[in-house]
């Protein structure tokens, strides 16, 4: 299995499928089905039956399906677009992730 470069709260980019284009923050991540789900991205349509011991309306409802890492890519606000990372280890012994193009920080702020 391999290395998985995207976490939770990361900024990310959809470079394929039919919300190429679009940056959402990733809200969780599937590391066993390489999968995550992205605010905003990837919407799929679920029906609910109504249900009148629990109060529900019932309806179509909308909300975001996991989508695969490899349609996924870090999103750079500098650069302002998907790019590879690297990892720099700092002189305190930590290592963080740094956008390739430009050198600046993708460490999520905390």
């Amino acid at each position: 299995m391999g290395q998985i470069n995207i976490r939770k709260d990361d900024l990310v980019m959809v470079i394929s499928g039919k919300d190429k284009g679009k940056t959402g923050k990733v809200l969780k991540v599937f590391p066993n089905k390489k999968r995550a789900i992205v605010e905003k991205v990837n919407f799929a349509k679920e029906f609910l039956r109504q249900d009148q011991s629990r109060n529900v309306q019932g309806g179509i409802m909308e909300k975001e399906a996991p989508i695969h890492l490899s349609n996924l890519e870090l999103y750079c606000s500098q650069c302002g677009r998907g790019v590879k990372e690297k990892k720099e280890k700092l002189e305190d012994g930590n290592k963080i992730r740094i956008c390739s193009k430009c050198k600046t920080s993708l460490e999520r702020q905390k």
